[in-house]
């Protein structure tokens, strides 16, 4: 149970280990290039939202940062769902989840990128 854990907390500290994990799993399985990196970026998505609300935490020295990805995603899936509501006239579960996920791993990849060099920058301007 240990080895998992450490596992599951090696993936979230380093995101972009997933990504490749399933990304190659899936080529070497023979799938196709465009499912198997929507795949990875699916998987990936869970990883960076434990990876960047943890380097926000630390950053700012709170324990919102969870709720506060979780709230910034369920308002992004309020807005489209109302546009699809009003474009379409109905709101389709489905592709309202995955442009959310999808969006959610842009998002959150730019933030983590950004939150790391923030954190870098913080941690060496404390050690000097």
């Amino acid at each position: 149970m240990e080895f998992l854990w450490n596992s599951f907390t090696l993936l979230s500290v380093i995101p972009v280990i997933p990504f490749l994990i399933v990304y190659f799993i899936g080529i070497g399985l023979k799938q196709e290039k465009k499912k198997t990196f929507l795949l990875a970026m699916d998987v990936t998505t869970l990883f960076l939202f434990l990876s960047v609300s943890a380097l926000f935490n630390n950053i700012f020295k709170s324990g919102f940062g969870f709720y506060l990805i979780l709230l910034i995603v369920l308002i992004c899936a309020g807005l489209i769902g109302g546009a699809q509501n009003r474009l379409k006239g109905k709101v389709d579960g489905k592709r309202l989840l995955r442009a959310v996920w999808r969006l959610s791993f842009l998002f959150m990849g730019i933030g983590y990128v950004l939150f790391m060099i923030v954190g870098l920058i913080k941690y060496i301007s404390q050690a000097m």
